[in-house]
């Protein structure tokens, strides 16, 4: 098993820091990147020796840069990096969206994403980027518009990396989870005006007919990392939404 360098966005909590807890459980490094200072202190403190915590917004492509260098300049030659760091700001209808909503989810989920994996890969001496998408990747939704826009736009971004850090040895794959079982998740059904109801519809689009757990998510994600074939690839861990 790879004992793997890891730089780690959206390691605060959810899928980022179920990734994070297990490259280190695993015997490997983590560079944490999170905006969230005080829980990332947390997590550096219950995990211990191999980890640091770089407290950043993603969408500061300037801020990026300075963290990725000093992920590097800690943890040596990083050979992962998982660009969990996502945000959704509520369901709103084209006539009732914000321009600074719109900017600011491209800019965390998009942008954020692209900014980590350009700075990282020009250090990067082969390795892997996981990029974490969404169901929404792949299917449009109704008041979704700059989420689903923003999660689109990994699946081009990641094909296009993959096809160019190919001959460098770094290979880039993407997960896209369906609902997940997180803060995130909890704070996007709080949004609607019947969460309960709004948690029991989204339970009732997965042919499971439950939430994945983080864990099971972060499972894919160190998959794909020590796939040492797969490159381009889309993985959908979604209980089955995108196949109905």
């Amino acid at each position: 098993m790879t004992a793997f360098r890891a730089i780690v966005t959206g390691a605060s909590s959810g899928i980022g820091l179920a990734v994070a807890r297990r490259v280190h459980s695993d015997g490997g490094s983590v560079a944490l990147l999170a905006t969230r200072a005080h829980v990332l202190s947390d997590v550096v403190a219950e995990l211990g020796a191999r980890a640091w915590a770089y407290p950043t917004d993603v969408s500061d492509a300037e801020r990026v840069d300075e963290s990725v260098q000093a992920a590097f300049d800690a943890l040596g030659d990083v050979n992962l990096v998982v660009n969990s760091a996502g945000v959704f700001l509520g369901p709103a209808g084209l006539d009732e969206m914000r321009v600074a909503d719109w900017d600011r989810t491209i800019g965390v989920n998009l942008s954020g994403t692209f900014y980590v994996s350009r700075a990282a890969a020009l250090r990067m001496q082969g390795g892997s980027i996981v990029n974490v998408g969404s169901e929404l990747s792949l299917m449009g939704m109704s008041q979704y518009v700059d989420y689903c826009a923003s999660k689109a736009g990994l699946i081009g971004l990641t094909r296009a990396m993959a096809a160019e850090l190919a001959p460098r040895g770094i290979r880039v794959n993407a997960v896209c989870p369906g609902p997940v079982d997180t803060p995130m998740m909890d704070a996007e059904l709080e949004a609607f005006a019947d969460p309960q109801a709004a948690r029991e519809g989204a339970l009732d689009r997965v042919p499971l007919k439950r939430f994945a757990r983080p864990e099971e998510i972060a499972d894919t994600i160190l998959y794909l990392a020590g796939a040492e074939f797969a490159t381009g690839s889309i993985v959908s861990v979604d209980g089955g939404t995108s196949a109905v």
